[in-house]
């Protein structure tokens, strides 16, 4: 059986991750909550009243009017003034819903606004953001977004305004987020581009996997390891423990979009580690592998599967089986495991060298299901 090399495959992005009959709750991100606490807070130390809720304008010109949880105002005249706006993130699992996006205002001698971060806001510490080193984890759009907000409220060419954005247990939600990786420590980033929550969006987690590969280039690195997810990421750092953590990037669905950034940034050496089912697709030329935009090929594997060595039923019930891993599981029922994984890896080698192009070297290993052990390579880790 042959197998025609495969055409390349970037397929777009699925609208959602799941397929519900209704649609999906939106939500706001934390930092069109940030700015609508910074506003909140800003109008109540101008006025002196404790502000219920507050209206904002998203980058696209939409208004939104925010409640607000919680107002207070210190002295008469006020000097000081906090208000509370909790995150809701619609239907969209994420980690900061809930999240109490606190801004503390108050006056400065010096005309302008001073942002700051607070408790529970992380510290830039590593370069690649497009942040200061040493300044607080809120991103551009945010950043501008509560300067606008605070303008609507007070002349920013006269008076001086200073707010410091917090989020109460901030720093323990940063624990679930790929924050400390990414070099910023003690909390969470203030994000968004849109002040919008899409529901179970992947375009965040891609985002996220291409700001993972600038951060590495800016550290100096120039060999990634991309990953697949948390059982896989375990097994490359066994596998290659001199490489600094940064290094290990978590592409999930995403291989076409972290290899052409780390092509971008110069990177000399990209590794992949995946397993079967992964595997097989990228083997086929998908490098966006989503499940609803891409299927495991399985005349691939059956080709894959005569190359290694197995005979005319193997080969047919490895074409006719139910996922990658069922495929996986007849090669080592059969004892072909380790030849016909090394295959499977070696096309995918070559999938991603014709990706990435001739500058970059591409290894290939393929992982047991636990992530407890290298299976198979495309040479360069024998066994």
């Amino acid at each position: 059986m042959t197998y025609p090399e495969p055409p390349l495959r970037e397929p777009d992005l699925p609208r959602t991750a799941k397929v519900r009959p209704t649609a999906l709750r939106t939500g706001w991100t934390t930092g069109a909550c940030a700015t609508a606490a910074a506003k909140a807070a800003v109008t109540a130390l101008v006025t002196g009243e404790i502000q219920p809720d507050v209206e904002i304008g998203l980058p696209a010109g939409r208004r939104v009017r925010f409640p607000v949880e919680r107002c207070e105002v210190t002295g008469n005249p006020p000097v000081r003034a906090e208000a509370v706006v909790v995150k809701d993130a619609g239907d969209d699992p994420d980690v900061t819903h809930g999240a109490e996006l606190t801004a503390t205002v108050g006056w400065t001698d010096v005309p302008g606004l001073r942002l700051a971060g607070g408790v529970g806001v992380g510290t830039v510490t590593k370069p690649g953001l497009g942040l200061a080193v040493g300044g607080p984890a809120i991103n551009d759009t945010p950043r501008r977004m509560i300067g606008e907000a605070v303008a609507e409220v007070v002349d920013l060419a006269e008076v001086g305004v200073r707010v410091v954005i917090s989020v109460p247990r901030g720093e323990i939600m940063a624990r679930k987020t790929t924050n400390r990786r990414l070099g910023i420590l003690g909390g969470i980033s203030i994000l968004g581009t849109t002040g919008i929550v899409r529901p179970f969006s992947t375009a965040s987690w891609r985002a996220s996997v291409v700001q993972a590969v600038h951060v590495m280039a800016a550290q100096g690195e120039r060999t990634v390891v991309l990953c697949t997810g948390g059982r896989t990421e375990r097994a490359a750092r066994a596998l290659l423990p001199d490489l600094p953590e940064v290094c290990f990037v978590e592409v999930g669905d995403f291989t076409g979009a972290a290899v052409t950034a780390a092509v971008g940034d110069a990177m000399t050496g990209v590794v992949f580690v995946g397993m079967a089912g992964k595997l097989a697709k990228l083997a086929a030329g998908v490098l966006m592998t989503h499940y609803t935009r891409s299927k495991v090929d399985l005349s691939l594997l059956g080709a894959v599967t005569a190359e290694a060595g197995g005979d005319e039923a193997l080969v047919a019930a490895v074409t006719e089986a139910n996922t990658g891993r069922h495929a996986y599981e007849l090669w080592e029922a059969a004892g072909l495991l380790e030849p016909a994984g090394d295959a499977l890896c070696q096309r995918v080698r070559q999938v991603l060298r014709r990706f990435a192009g001739p500058t970059v070297t591409v290894d290939v290993a393929m992982v047991d299901f636990a992530g407890a052990r290298v299976v198979a390579s495309s040479g360069r880790w024998p066994r």
